[in-house]
């Protein structure tokens, strides 16, 4: 029985599928203006791991995510400039050109951290005709109202409007950065802006209501709801979006549809560093990126990630990441042995071997408890009564969720081209040149091979 926590109802419930067959999330996507960080990846590993966790109990998923390529503005209280043309500026590019470039590294990055792609990627901009219909949809029902600068949702409107927040008690002293003159109320939110007159954006549209774009929270109401059906079953996010993106979302499909968006919200926790939460505005952003040139597997990320629950708030260091960089390392040792030693992994397991698969199940189906299941994996690696055969074969039974690659790894012929670049980075790092060495390093990481400064000497990896 698979258990989840559900923000709407601030309890773990029994997950019921509105379809047994299929199960239907939306997760939302990045704001394709800048490379995302660690902290925003963390938050897809956990919804990647949700995926495998349904699929592990025998569900089928559809997965949607979205790309956000207009329409989210600098501050999320409706003021500041569209990141998407910010971006622009910055690079001195078209903002196509931004976001094209941004999604195909955020693609990348999911990749690298062992995150399978979803199921449908849809972009903001090719839904703008369907966003149009939705607010003249919300219009109509007496939900809008229109100032100087755009159209805007009604709060007051929706009896419920506010649900999703912990305490919704909070809402009357809302007070949001930058009050746009002539809201009604603070909550109120943008689902058309205008663009000002005498301004030439990249990206605007012809609308009903002027020439402009969409708000970020219409965008996911429409792509969720267009590819998923209404209601769907899960929606994810980081915790960040539950007091205004989530919220106004639930506030849009409400009102135009008159029934439930979806049936359980999931978030994922931030991610700190140093005592403060990761982000771009902090400046104090980690990518994956970064990690490769340190010379870490990227899915060392992936486990340290799995060593705290996914809605208890992660701290982050270099010190925790290389720990986890050890630790994922005695797992492939482990298989790299059960292959050396040429043992099949077992396909029907013992008894002895069931005990332990029903002890992952139970902690993958316990709301996602990654830090057990991990615990049960290194308990039966060293479980001496059990057969080689059966810890292998669990193994890689336990990875359909864990996504080490633990099927892949080869005891593999390392390319002399590489050796030579290894051997060299290793003179500059005895003769206390890193400025090469870390040189060395980066062209060997271009190459696919990771390079480890282990106990016994360096060690090759493909990446």
């Amino acid at each position: 029985m698979l258990k989840i926590y559900n923000t709407l109802t601030r309890q773990v419930e029994e997950f019921r599928p509105i379809n047994k067959d299929l199960v239907a999330i939306y997760a939302c996507g990045p704001t394709v203006y800048w490379f995302a960080h660690i902290g925003n990846l963390r938050t897809y590993i956990f919804e990647d791991v949700l995926k495998r966790v349904l699929r592990y109990n025998g569900y089928k998923v559809k997965h949607v995510t979205n790309i956000t390529d207009v329409g989210h503005l600098t501050s999320d209280q409706d003021s500041g400039e569209d990141k998407m043309e910010k971006g622009a500026k910055r690079e001195q590019k078209t903002v196509w050109e931004v976001a094209q470039f941004y999604t195909d590294a955020f693609k990348k990055d999911l990749t690298l951290l062992g995150i399978d792609q979803p199921d449908v990627w849809i972009k903001a901009t090719d839904t703008i005709p369907q966003q149009i219909d939705l607010i003249k949809k919300l219009e109509e029902k007496g939900f809008t109202y229109t100032i100087t600068d755009g159209v805007y949702f009604d709060t007051v409107k929706l009896p419920e409007y506010g649900r999703l927040w912990p305490n919704r008690a909070d809402l009357k002293t809302v007070s949001r950065v930058e009050m746009v003159e002539g809201k009604k109320s603070a909550t109120d939110f943008a689902l058309w802006k205008l663009t000002p007159p005498g301004v030439k954006r990249q990206m605007e549209w012809d609308s009903p209501w002027g020439k402009g774009f969409p708000g970020w929270h219409t965008e996911c109401v429409v792509m969720s709801t267009g590819e998923l059906g209404v209601p769907f079953d899960i929606h994810c996010g980081g915790i960040d979006h539950i007091l205004i993106h989530h919220t106004n979302e639930i506030a849009q499909a409400e009102a135009a549809f008159g029934q439930a968006m979806c049936n359980y919200w999931m978030h994922g926790e931030f991610l700190n560093l140093a005592g403060d939460k990761i982000s771009k505005s902090l400046g104090n952003i980690v990518t994956v990126a970064d990690i490769v040139k340190k010379g870490i597997d990227p899915l060392a990320y992936r486990y340290l990630c799995f060593t705290t629950h996914y809605r208890v708030p992660l701290a982050f260091s270099w010190e925790a990441l290389q720990g986890a960089q050890n630790a994922l390392k005695g797992l492939y040792d482990k298989v790299e042995a059960f292959k050396s030693g040429n043992i099949a992994p077992t396909v029907g397991f013992s008894d002895a071997a069931k005990k332990y698969q029903d002890k992952f199940l139970q902690s993958i189906n316990d709301d996602l408890n990654m830090p057990q299941s991990l615990a049960v994996a290194w308990e039966l690696l060293k479980d001496a009564g059990l057969p080689d055969a059966d810890k292998y074969g669990l193994l890689l039974d336990f990875d359909k969720v864990f996504g080490f690659r633990l099927d892949k790894i080869e005891i593999e012929v390392i390319p002399d081209e590489i050796k030579k670049l290894a051997q060299d980075r290793e003179i500059a790092r005895q003769a206390k040149d890193f400025v090469k060495s870390d040189e060395l390093r980066k062209m060997i990481s271009d190459l696919g091979y990771l390079v480890e400064d282990t106990a016994t000497g360096l060690k090759l990896r493909r990446i």
